[in-house]
């Protein structure tokens, strides 16, 4: 069964402490130089300095290696789902997977609105006359609310998934939502991404295997060819290649 949770609510550090524990934290671990830190040392330096509490990693269900990288050393960690409304029936059971195996507490974060109710104030499938607004709507404003309990917060992002994320650190701070973010897997490609899947079994969304190296909502989700941009697939036709979580 499903259940949603509420995130957890934490005690806070001021904006400035947490800005300044980001800068020394990016400066600590090495960003873009010959001694950047491995995944499993990001975490660590986030085990050291937030408790499990304070912390929530935001997963798309395309796999679980970063909630399994995590809860390895922070148990019981939050795990954001953007639960848009619009997913593939493998991305909803990738995630009850994920709940099933790791050691981690599944929160489902919603938009203000259901579909229905998003269709019948800005008419249907917004998605396909605004997807930056539908993209807003239901998983910019929805995660921005969420991540207000935090004081960090973990990302899958990778620098080889497109130019827009080439200079990604280890270790920022996030202006616009007012919290440490982390990228541990910033130096991975989509091979290590799935290496690591492979050697701790942790689930992988059956999309992956079929065409899907990137996967968001069904609606804006196509396959791509092998050898093809791995995220020519979301929002294709479309001048978009970000939803606007990392921007």
């Amino acid at each position: 069964m499903t259940v949603s949770l509420a995130p957890r609510a934490a005690v806070r550090r001021s904006r400035e402490d947490l800005r300044a524990l980001a800068e020394a934290g990016d400066l600590e671990l090495g960003s873009f130089t010959d001694r950047e830190a491995t995944p499993a040392e990001v975490v660590a330096w986030v085990a050291a300095n937030f408790g499990a509490d304070a912390a929530a990693v935001a997963c798309s269900m395309a796999d679980a290696a970063l909630p399994h990288l995590v809860a390895e050393q922070l148990p019981g960690v939050d795990v954001l789902f953007l639960d848009t409304g619009y997913h593939f029936a493998e991305t909803r059971f990738t995630r009850d997977e994920v709940q099933r195996v790791l050691d981690v507490r599944i929160v489902d974060v919603l938009p203000e609105q259901t579909v229905a109710e998003q269709d019948a104030e800005f008419g249907v499938a917004l998605f396909s006359r605004d997807a930056g607004l539908c993209c807003a709507r239901r998983k910019v404003e929805p995660l921005q609310n969420a991540l207000g309990g935090y004081e960090v917060w973990f990302t899958g992002v990778r620098r080889d998934e497109a130019p827009t994320r080439a200079n990604t650190p280890l270790v920022q701070w996030d202006e616009r939502n007012g919290l440490v973010k982390v990228n541990p897997v910033a130096a991975w490609t989509f091979d290590d991404l799935l290496d690591y899947a492979g050697t701790h079994q942790v689930p992988v969304n059956l999309l992956v295997s079929n065409g899907f190296p990137s996967i968001g909502c069904e609606p804006c989700t196509k396959a791509v060819a092998p050898g093809e941009d791995p995220r020519s697939g979301r929002w294709a036709g479309l001048s978009k290649t970000e939803c606007g979580l990392h921007l």
